[in-house]
């Protein structure tokens, strides 16, 4: 089953990725290469895809998906106009540290997500993850409680990364 959801996942990529086809119709080589290339992909690589492939399955994890990504950029936007702030500001008001955040997902594919979305978030990046604790660099430390700093760093993507992936 890992090997056909992946394959399926590729083909549609690959149509994505060639959408307009030709002026005069839908390209029938761009296809048949697509799906040749997508099953040999997946027959290879599927094995180590997903350890719950029925997961992709359910519409719903698309959707939030979807719903993601303003929600991630947003809170990018924001981060970005603060470290601009701190950097072009005289005094540089920076307070750098390390802090621990808890996180409620078990997923290693949630996991994944959340600290990469802390990583591609400017001011804070993911160090390491160990025990359902990620442990973050902060360009600025509010809080060293780990509750407290879990809730500003954490809580707002885990919410809806806890959907897609849980």
């Amino acid at each position: 089953m890992k090997r056909g959801v992946l394959s399926i996942l590729l083909f549609i990529v690959w149509i994505l990725l060639v959408w307009p086809f030709k002026e005069y119709g839908i390209d029938y080589q761009s296809i048949l290469a697509g799906a040749i290339i997508s099953l040999f992909t997946g027959y290879i690589f599927g094995v180590g895809f997903t350890e719950s492939p029925h997961k992709f399955l359910g519409i719903k994890r698309y959707l939030w998906g979807i719903y993601y990504i303003p929600v991630f950029f947003y809170y990018c936007l924001l981060a970005n106009l603060d470290v601009a702030y701190r950097v072009l500001h005289p005094k540089m008001p920076i307070k750098p540290g390390i802090v621990k955040v808890k996180t409620k997902l078990k997923s290693k594919s949630g996991i994944t997500a959340l600290a990469n979305s802390i990583t591609l978030t400017p001011g804070t990046m993911s160090v390491e993850v160990k025990d359902g604790y990620i442990y973050v660099h902060w360009i600025y430390v509010r809080e060293k409680d780990i509750e407290k700093a879990t809730e500003i760093i954490v809580r707002r993507f885990e919410k809806i990364l806890e959907r897609i992936f849980e």
